[in-house]
């Protein structure tokens, strides 16, 4: 899987990945933490920055969608939908992401 930093799309992406990781962490690691050992550190931690992560997705989903021209009923409302459902963004990043050109239309 080839990322590259120096497009939106590509930025995007990376935010995708990061967020569904965190997701990943935060149900697989932090909460178990939490309540089988009575130990909330990580989900203190962890909690905000997935919350970040996931609010950076949508915002930069808005902004690509708009410089790229996407279509709201096609295209926008798949990625942003993607972020809502758990681990969404892994499958997004395949399906819509990664097929996308990476320099922006002009």
């Amino acid at each position: 899987m080839s990322i590259s930093l120096k497009s939106p799309v590509g930025r995007l992406r990376l935010l995708g990945l990061l967020e569904g990781i965190s997701l990943l962490v935060l149900v697989g690691v932090a909460v178990p933490l939490k309540h089988l050992y009575n130990n909330p550190a990580l989900v203190r931690t962890l909690g905000p920055i997935h919350g970040l992560l996931f609010l950076l997705f949508v915002l930069n989903t808005l902004r690509v969608g708009v410089e790229y021209r996407w279509k709201f009923s096609e295209t926008t409302w798949k990625v942003l939908l993607a972020c809502v459902i758990p681990f969404g963004t892994f499958y997004i990043d395949r399906t819509i992401l990664a097929t996308l050109p990476q320099h922006s239309p002009e």
